[in-house]
């Protein structure tokens, strides 16, 4: 069986999906607390994504100056937090990690 189809009926349903939402909320006037609330729905999952990537390796909570990926998570949000930059911020986090794991792997 080809991917084709199932990548083309996956791409459909997430547009629907996505379509829907804005189609709807452009008619029916929400609540200020649900408005509120979905304010804080891109950071959360945003955060989740991060801090899994961050603290678990191998299924178990990893916090420790052994952890090259959380070393270059708080240098890169320290960049963050002081400079607002986006690029600054990537470029400083990922010559972090490179230079953390290849210091801890020796």
């Amino acid at each position: 069986m080809s991917w084709l189809p199932v990548l083309a009926a996956a791409g459909l349903v997430t547009f629907a999906t996505r379509l829907s939402f804005i189609a709807l909320l452009g008619r029916v006037e929400t609540p200020p607390l649900l408005s509120r609330a979905l304010r804080y729905v891109a950071p959360a999952v945003l955060s989740a994504i991060v801090f899994q990537e961050l603290l678990v390796r191998g299924g178990t909570v990893h916090v420790g100056l052994g952890n090259a990926r959380l070393g270059a998570g708080l240098l890169a949000a320290a960049v963050a937090w002081r400079t607002r930059n986006v690029l600054l911020t990537i470029a400083a986090g990922m010559c972090a990690l490179w230079v953390l794991q290849a210091v801890l792997s020796r």
